[in-house]
């Protein structure tokens, strides 16, 4: 199985782990580092996460915010291993808790890494690429610049200029132009991650792909459905819990999961006509669960009313938002 059933984020990047990885240096040159993904909302850090690491794991919509958590992705080759740190979109002007513990989980995520790659679309600087930029001068670590969708840019010729004039005011150790959708100039990038990274002992297995659970990934993929189904701003006002999550004896896993609005009406919304929209829900997220664990899955869905859960920071540590 590809991904170890750990508990829920259970060390933070720098601890050591206390399983059977052998930590020495498969040859000489070997590299293992971790890399922060970072950039505004919605520029494609969790589509290039997955296109990296060959796997699809963090959840990807058209919305924006769609990354609530770090996430772990891992990318083992024979020569080394790169720790891709998937962050949540810093956020500008933060009013509700949930916000400001995504910019936490943002700026943790950056103590913690040895080189951040930040990503932004082609052509596009805006006040908050500004502002994570001068966050990621703070840390004094290497930096990458990733100019993403080069594929939907229409006047080709203007970036250039675009990129010359970016990098008269920051400092960037390298620039890459990619297609995260299409893997376009993603063997460059992926080269040019590893050779600055430290020479040291690989710290997961060869193939695991993340140190996240099953129940973490379970829920995501609910919130993805609710992401990509559900119409303005009411995907922002729901979150996924994982009451439930149990291998049976004849080898399906069993999931209950409960989907928590604020409102009642947006509880209507969710259940849909007939309870036709969380079915929808139910049966796509399935299909994706089974494809991820390689087993039989049986889901159930509940939606639970708990007013104002986003700014209440009791709530946002039960439902796994931690920094």
């Amino acid at each position: 199985m590809l991904i170890p059933d750990y508990e829920e984020y259970p060390r933070t990047m720098n601890d050591e782990r206390d399983d059977n990885v052998e930590n020495e240096l498969p040859h000489s040159d070997f590299r293992c580092g971790f890399v922060a993904l970072t950039g505004r909302p919605n520029v494609g850090k969790s589509t290039l996460l997955n296109a990296l690491i060959g796997f699809r794991l963090s959840i990807v919509s058209p919305r924006p915010q769609t990354t609530r958590h770090r996430i772990l992705g891992i990318a083992t080759s024979g020569a080394g291993q790169v720790l891709y740190v998937d962050t949540p979109g810093l956020h500008r002007g933060a009013k509700r808790a949930m916000n400001r513990s995504l910019n936490r989980a943002v700026h943790s995520a950056l103590s913690e890494v040895e080189l951040a790659v930040q990503v932004i679309e082609a052509g596009r600087w805006t006040d908050e690429d500004e502002a994570l930029y001068e966050a990621l001068a703070e840390q004094r670590i290497p930096r990458l610049l990733v100019i993403n969708k080069v594929d939907l840019s229409k006047d080709k010729a203007t970036l250039l200029p675009f990129v010359a004039e970016l990098c008269e005011k920051h400092s960037f150790e390298a620039v890459h132009y990619v297609s995260a959708l299409k893997s376009k100039g993603l063997d460059v990038l992926a080269q040019d991650i590893l050779s600055r990274l430290p020479v040291r002992a690989p710290v997961f297995g060869e193939d695991e792909i993340t140190d996240r659970s099953e129940r973490f990934l379970a829920a995501e993929m609910v919130r993805e459905q609710l992401m990509l189904r559900l119409n303005q701003e009411l995907p922002y006002a729901t979150t996924v819990e994982i009451e439930q999550f149990n291998d049976r004896p004849d080898g399906v896993a069993e999931i209950h999961a409960v989907i928590w609005v604020e409102r009642d009406g947006q509880k209507a919304i969710v259940i849909g006509q007939g309870g036709e929209q969380l079915k929808a829900i139910g049966s796509a997220a399935r299909r994706h669960m089974e494809r991820m664990f390689d087993r039989k899955v049986f889901l159930r869905l509940w939606v639970k009313v708990r007013e104002g859960w986003a700014d209440d920071e009791s709530m946002l540590k039960q439902f796994g938002y931690t920094d």
